[in-house]
């Protein structure tokens, strides 16, 4: 998106400063919007100069679209580095970069040709040869850059990200051509098939983590490739180096992971028929992970994603609820239209409400402020030590082979407190931890996931440090069973019957029409858990997801 500048007319305005000019912002109803600069004097009744000129404003057209990206992609096709760098309104960062592509990326006889361009973004090819001592291999890739218009004198530069070079780079990432330095590996499936991309597209970003973590350790040797080399920032996210073009093989070392492949198969069908989906599965009784999918190749949301998760949440609240005695399965608890709490009012999906329900009921149906109408009776830790203790969550300790994210429960006051009871506020999470949550409920106590597992390393796991007492564990098990069956979760859990349990979810995001869809489930010694991204209800996008994987392995 182009960078906007907005300008608030005022009756009085004081002059601006800009590069060590005065610039006079001039508004009036029905008149255009002018930066004026120069050093000769204005004329006293129009107050405009003959040598002053007006800063270009408003939206670019096809013309400077079309100059500012040609001017910049030629320079650097010609290795005209500082030229094109100052084509773009960061110049520093894009030169450092730029200098990077040929010194440290080892490329040469580079072509752009640009795309016919949408909007202000025009999207380019990128044609090149890795060349590194005696050895070189071809390079094509596509990518795109955006137009913007500079505040200060109007000019169209390039927006500068480093995916402008390459969209595998992330803002301070680098792309190096020499020895990997790590090793690769080959990953073995539980029954001892090699993992691939080809046959596994979403596992590209499992096997970068694989061989992060185990390259060295697996015994293998490093070959010479040209790979992203990850940035403070990237680095921050978790996210690993990654190899775009491999010049000579290295030895790989063997590494097994625990993913089964007749999940992992269904998961990627599965994810494949939504956008923005993502899944994960494993077993309850040992946290082994069997499977884990995104329907979009590239960020691991299944692992690494921090998303709001809705009304799944309700299965950690209502363990705490219960705990507390502040709910009990069977006995009537308060489901009315809308609470207020904190200043904020909490509504019900279509304001709907339970007259002389049970809190089972309103667990089944996803009553809000059924949860939200107990806020008042809880301490502001009272969540997070219910997640961290009993669920293992939110403590930033899983060790699961590969980069995750552990999910986040923050310690919130008022308003924000009781949003996290639903899932919303400050909580975080992701398939893999929800999966995690539905699989605590089914095999009643706390198994950290893994993919790899710790035997290979000796690695130490996270452990909860308790667990919840028979009678909560059991009313909990009640509420999930009965929700598959009767409540939101039903459809989707159809025929999955007796030995199950599910809770459905829907969290809403700013600007965002459609709530992401959540679904955990559990049947059998298996759990699952998946989102679908602005897909709306979750037993309706996520539901049929993990349902299938479910019915394969239940």
């Amino acid at each position: 998106m182009g960078k906007r500048r907005r300008v608030t007319e005022r009756r009085k305005t004081r002059p601006a400063v800009l590069g060590g000019m005065i610039a006079v912002v001039v508004g009036g109803a029905g008149l255009g919007v002018y930066a004026l600069y120069g050093g000769a004097a204005a004329d006293e009744r129009t107050g405009a100069t003959a040598d002053h000129k007006a800063v270009p404003s408003g939206p670019l057209t096809a013309a400077e679209i079309r100059t500012a990206s040609t001017r910049f992609l030629t320079a650097w096709q010609h290795g005209r580095v500082t030229e094109a760098a100052a084509a773009t309104d960061d110049p520093s960062a894009a030169g450092k970069l730029l200098t990077g592509y040929t010194k440290d990326a080892h490329l040469k006889d580079v072509t752009l040709t640009p795309g016919a361009a949408k909007g202000t973004e025009v999207p380019f090819t990128v044609k090149a040869t890795v060349a590194y001592r005696k050895l070189s291999k071809p390079l094509s890739y596509g990518s795109a850059l955006t137009v913007v218009r500079r505040a200060s004198d109007g000019r169209p530069l390039v927006d500068w990200h480093s995916a402008v070079v390459h969209p595998d780079l992330r803002d301070g990432d680098t792309l190096v051509t020499g020895a990997s330095g790590t090793p690769p590996v080959k990953a073995l499936d539980r029954d001892g098939a090699e993992i691939t991309t080809a046959r596994y597209p979403s596992l590209g970003t499992v096997l970068d983590g694989l061989r992060e973590k185990y390259g060295k350790k697996a015994g293998g040797t490093a070959g010479v490739e040209l790979r992203v080399v990850r940035g403070k920032a990237a680095k921050a996210a978790k996210l690993s180096d990654k190899t775009l073009v491999e010049l000579s093989k290295g030895t790989p070392g063997t590494v097994k992971t625990t993913l089964s492949p007749t999940l992992q198969a269904a998961a990627e069908q599965q994810v494949a028929k939504r956008a923005r989906a993502s899944v994960v599965a494993l077993r309850p009784s040992t946290g082994e992970i069997l499977a884990v999918a995104n329907s979009g190749h590239g960020f691991n949301t299944a692992f690494q994603g921090s998303l709001a998760p809705g009304s799944t949440m309700k299965i950690i609240t209502s363990s705490l609820l219960i705990d507390k005695g502040l709910a009990s399965a069977d006995k009537r608890h308060p489901c009315p239209k809308t609470v207020t709490y904190g200043g904020w009012k909490f509504h019900n999906d279509d304001d709907f409400e339970i007259k002389g329900g049970t809190f089972k009921a309103s667990f089944a149906r996803s009553c809000n402020t059924a949860f939200i109408s107990q806020a008042k009776k809880l301490k502001n830790d009272d969540l997070t030590k219910q997640a961290q203790q009993v669920f293992g969550l939110s403590m930033n300790n899983w060790a699961i082979g590969v980069p995750t994210f552990d999910g986040s429960v923050p310690v919130q006051s008022a308003a924000q407190m009781a949003a996290s009871l639903i899932g919303q506020g400050g909580v975080r999470m992701n398939p893999l931890n929800m999966a995690s949550v539905a699989a605590t409920v089914k095999s009643g106590g706390f198994h950290q996931p893994y993919l790899v597992s710790p035997s290979v390393d000796h690695r130490t796991t996270a452990t909860a440090s308790r667990t919840l007492s028979p009678k909560t564990l059991s009313q909990l098990r009640e509420l999930m069973r009965y929700t598959a069956a009767y409540g939101t979760a039903a459809e989707a859990m159809s025929g999955l019957g007796p030995d199950y349990g599910a809770k459905t979810g829907s969290a809403e995001v700013d600007g965002q029409k459609k709530p992401n869809g959540w679904f955990t489930a559990y049947r059998g010694d298996l759990a699952a858990a998946g989102v679908v991204q602005a897909g709306g209800h979750g037993g309706d996008t996520a539901g049929p997801i993990v349902a299938k994987l479910l019915k394969l392995g239940g």
